[in-house]
C-alpha cells in the first residue's frame, strides 16, 4: 500500500498563515484512530532519541522500586501535548504525571512500556496509547520504537500492523489471531511477560500451572501483539497497570483473541492478565491458572 504520512503539525501555535480557528478546524478533521497513532509516533521519535544514548541516562527508583528515567518523562510529555492541542477537552491518565481534566473521554499513555528492557538496550520497548470513552476502550496504539513497527485497533474495525518511519506509516495490513490451530492448551505456545528472569517467586508460583502444559516460547515483540497475530496462542503478563492493557486488550480482541485479568474483569484493570486467541483458550487457561489459586484437597 502507498505510505501514509500523518501530517499534523505537532505544536501549540498555528502554522504561518493559518489562524487558531483553522487550526481547530483541523484537529477536528484528525479522527480519534489517526490522533492516538501521531501521538504514539511522536512519543516514539523522543523515545529514540533517549535509546541511541542510553548508556548516559540516569536511572532513578519510583515508589515502587520500578525504575523511571528521563526518557519516561520526556515521552510522556510530548504524548501529552499532542493529545491537549487536538482534544483539549478529554482527560489524560499518564503513568509518569497521572490524570488531568475529567470527562468521559480519557486518553491513557504508557511513555515506555519495558523500561528495565529500555535500560538494557533492549529493543522491544513500546509507546501505548489509547482512548477509553464512557468507561469502554475504543482506540489502541502500539508502537515498538526500536523494531520500526506499529500495531493499532478501532473497536467494532479489526486489527492492524504496519512498519513505520518518523510519521511516515507503510505496508499497512490486517491482522488476526491463529484460528487454524487446535483447541487445546496442552502444547499450545504461551509467552510469559516479564521473563524469567524478571519475575517474582510468587509470579512464577501464579503461572506455574499453566507453564507445565503449555510450551513457553520467546517473545521477539510483546507477547500480546503476538498473540494477536496469530504467532502464539496465550500470553500471561505478571504485573500491569491500566495504561499497561488498555491499548493491547484492544488489539487483541479486534483481532479476534480474548483479554481479561485473572479475575475475569475485562475491562482494563492492575494486575496480572491473560491473552488468549479464543475464547475456548481463555477460558481453558483461566480454569487453570484459578485452580492453581486455590488447590483442591481431595485425596491428601
Amino acid at each position: 500500500m502507498p505510505a501514509l504520512i500523518l501530517e499534523m503539525p505537532v505544536r501549540t501555535q498555528p502554522p504561518p498563515g493559518v489562524h487558531s480557528g483553522a487550526l481547530g478546524i483541523m484537529a477536528i478533521m484528525e479522527n480519534d484512530l489517526l490522533l492516538a497513532r501521531r501521538a504514539a509516533l511522536t512519543g516514539a521519535a523522543v523515545g529514540l532519541r533517549y535509546f541511541a544514548t542510553i548508556a548516559q541516562l540516569p536511572r532513578e527508583l519510583k515508589s515502587d522500586g520500578s525504575v523511571v528515567t528521563e526518557a519516561d518523562r520526556a515521552v510522556e510529555a510530548a504524548i501529552r501535548e499532542v493529545l491537549a492541542d487536538a482534544r483539549p477537552d478529554d482527560a489524560i491518565l499518564g503513568e509518569e504525571e497521572g490524570q488531568s481534566g475529567r470527562g468521559r473521554r480519557r486518553w491513557i499513555v504508557d511513555p515506555i512500556d519495558g523500561t528495565a528492557l529500555f535500560i538494557a538496550g533492549d529493543d522491544r520497548w513500546l509507546v501505548l496509547v489509547a482512548l477509553e470513552e464512557a468507561g469502554e476502550i475504543v482506540v489502541g496504539v502500539a508502537a515498538v520504537p526500536a523494531q520500526g513497527s506499529i500495531w493499532w485497533a478501532q473497536r467494532d474495525s479489526g486489527a492492524f500492523r504496519a512498519d513505520f518511519s518518523g510519521l511516515t506509516v507503510t505496508d499497512e495490513r490486517r491482522i488476526t489471531v491463529d484460528v487454524d490451530r487446535r483447541e487445546t492448551l496442552r502444547g499450545s505456545r504461551l509467552g510469559v511477560i516479564p521473563t524469567d528472569d524478571g519475575l517474582l517467586p510468587a509470579e512464577r508460583e501464579m503461572i506455574a500451572p499453566l507453564s507445565v502444559m503449555t510450551e513457553t516460547v520467546p517473545w521477539s515483540t510483546h507477547a500480546a501483539l503476538l498473540v494477536a497475530s496469530g504467532q502464539m496462542d496465550l500470553a500471561i503478563q505478571a504485573r500491569g497497570q491500566v495504561w499497561d492493557y488498555a491499548a493491547t486488550s484492544l488489539i487483541v480482541d479486534e483481532a479476534g483473541g480474548r483479554y481479561s485479568g485473572l479475575d475475569g474483569q475485562t475491562q482494563p484493570t492492575p494486575g496480572p492478565a491473560l491473552f488468549a486467541r479464543s475464547a475456548l483458550m481463555h477460558a481453558a487457561a483461566l480454569e487453570v491458572l484459578m485452580a492453581g489459586a486455590h488447590p483442591s484437597t481431595e485425596g491428601r
